[in-house]
């Protein structure tokens, strides 16, 4: 019985193998299809994948290529714009540098007062008793010189005084876009807290806005009040920022920093050059000191250059070259940052 039972397992065994072997020759073509279906399955994924990525590295490419391209293309705007405006702000109307200088006065009162200076620095020098000749000269210098002066000098204060404060509104604008704030609001944050001059040409910004023109624009237009470069820096950057993007509050820190760092490099320009300034002014001065000197020492030796035509063009030679080395000097220690 335990033979049989034996042979009857063993062919079943053998039966089995046998029939996994003919199974598997009659499969073994169809499982190596499948697994070269699998194969090149995977290959074609691999190389969808590949060709994503590609796509993808090659629409980033144009992408990059054509924000640079809008770049580019801005830059090209506002150079022109800039150039357009460089008359205006280095050579502007007498109008616009009465603006400029902070003042609200029409160009008709401005001539009334000019004429007025000059015909009382006239009755001052006549009542002194200056020389009639020399009356002509003094009524161009009174009406035409010191108002232009007194404007030139007022547009340098203002500007100085915009510096100092325009970094620290530059700063504030950046916390404010941080936290979340638009660029509106912040503009009229600075335009309602800042103190003048800053103020003011934020406050123009903001009138622009209202009148239907855009922050941009009305910051492009800030160097036509304010005639210095940061002005124009930060309307640049302002411009480009509205047409190429990217983040508004890192472009406005590194120009606050910029300006900052051409601050400190004017004062130190300044301290460099103050010896030089000490000596022209040193310089300048003595003809007038010796003049003096002399006229307390012996007054009948000096006398003849005021009270003779020949002392009269000596003068008048002496005070044109003093003029000259006076401005070459001035030329040789300013120095632009």
């Amino acid at each position: 019985m335990f033979g049989i039972d034996s042979t009857v397992l063993i062919f079943v065994a053998l039966a089995g193998l046998s029939a996994g072997a003919v199974a598997y020759a009659l499969l073994f073509g169809r499982i190596r299809d499948e697994k070269n279906v699998g194969k090149r399955l995977a290959t074609i994924a691999s190389a969808e994948t590949d060709k994503a990525m590609v796509r993808a590295s090659r629409e980033r490419m144009a992408e990059a290529v054509k924000r640079r391209k809008s770049v580019q293309e801005t830059l090209i705007q506002l150079d022109e714009k800039q150039k357009q405006l460089n008359h205006t702000v280095k050579k502007p109307p007498l109008k616009t540098q009465i603006r400029q200088a902070g003042l609200n006065l029409p160009i008709e009162r401005f001539y009334l007062y000019s004429l007025l200076c000059g015909l009382g620095l006239t009755l001052i020098a006549f009542i002194i008793g200056l020389p009639t000749i020399i009356l002509p000269g003094v009524l161009i210098i009174g009406g035409l010189g010191v108002p232009r002066w007194a404007i030139t000098f007022l547009r340098a204060r203002r500007v100085k005084a915009f510096l100092d404060e325009f970094p620290n509104a530059l700063d504030i604008i950046v916390r404010a876009v941080k936290s979340g704030l638009p660029l509106n609001d912040a503009v009229r944050l600075i335009a309602s807290e800042s103190p003048e001059p800053v103020g003011g040409e934020f406050r123009r910004i903001v009138d622009a806005q209202q009148m239907g023109l855009s922050i941009p624009d009305a910051a492009i237009r800030m160097s036509e009040t304010m005639p210095c470069t940061e002005a124009a820096f930060f309307g640049i950057v302002i411009q480009i920022q509205s047409q190429a993007g990217g983040n508004l509050s890192e472009a406005l820190g590194n120009l606050s920093r910029v300006l900052r760092d051409r601050k400190k490099m004017k004062a130190k320009v300044a301290a460099l050059s103050m010896e030089a300034k000490a000596s022209a002014v040193i310089i300048g001065s003595l003809p007038f000191i010796i003049a003096l000197l002399v006229y307390l020492s012996s007054p009948s030796y000096i006398m003849p250059l005021f009270q003779t035509s020949t002392g009269h063009l000596i003068l008048g030679v002496s005070a044109v070259w003093m003029s000259i080395g006076i401005f070459v000097m001035r030329q040789m220690m300013n120095f632009e940052v």
